[in-house]
C-alpha cells in the first residue's frame, strides 16, 4: 500500500491509529509528521511510542528538540527518537546538535515540523499528513520507500 487515508472522528481515534502504527513499525524509519498546530502530531507520536511499549511519560520535544525512547518491535530493542524542530530557527541546528547522526537505520526517527529542517534532514520513509476536518481530523500515510512501502503493508487501521 503506497497511500493510507482515513477521517479520525475524535482524539480517541488518533491514539487508535498511533497504536496501530506502532505495531507496523519496522527499525531504521523515518515518519515526518506535517500538520498546523493541534493537528494532533504529538498526540499521535504519544500513542505510537507508548503503544510499543514505553511505559514512562512521553514528553514533547518542544524545547529539547528530541526525546529517545526505548522500545520494543518485533521482540528486538529499538531506540525510537522523536523530534519537534517548530522552535528550531535554522537547519543548522539540527546538524549542530548532532542529530543526524540518530538517522542510522536502525533506531525510528519521527520528525514534527521537518520542514524546519530542510535541506539537511534525512528523506522520510513515510510522510503523515494531518490536517483539522470538522470535529476529527483527516490523515494522510505516504509510503516513500521501500521501508515505508513495508510499514503501511503491516498496517492494520480501521477507523
Amino acid at each position: 500500500m503506497q497511500n493510507f487515508a482515513a477521517y479520525l472522528p475524535d482524539e480517541s481515534a488518533t491514539l487508535a491509529l498511533g497504536a496501530a502504527l506502532a505495531q507496523a513499525l519496522v527499525p531504521g524509519l523515518v515518519i515526518y509528521l506535517h500538520g498546523d498546530l493541534g493537528a494532533g502530531k504529538t498526540a499521535l507520536t504519544r500513542a505510537l511510542i507508548q503503544a510499543a511499549g514505553h511505559t514512562g511519560t512521553v514528553k514533547s520535544p518542544t524545547y529539547t528538540l528530541s526525546e529517545p525512547y526505548r522500545v520494543q518491535v518485533d521482540g528486538a530493542p529499538v531506540n525510537v527518537i522523536h523530534y519537534d524542530l517548530y522552535r528550531m530557527s535554522s537547519p543548522e541546528e539540527f546538524l549542530d546538535a548532532g542529530f543526524r547522526e540518530d538517522f542510522d537505520g536502525k533506531n525510528i526517527c519521527i520528525v514534527e515540523w521537518p520542514e524546519k529542517g530542510e535541506p539537511v534532514l534525512p528523506p522520510p520513509d513515510v510522510r503523515v499528513l494531518l490536517s483539522v476536518s470538522g470535529a476529527g481530523r483527516a490523515v494522510e500515510l505516504q509510503a516513500l520507500s521501500p521501508q515505508g512501502l513495508l510499514c503501511l503493508d503491516r498496517l492494520s487501521f480501521a477507523p
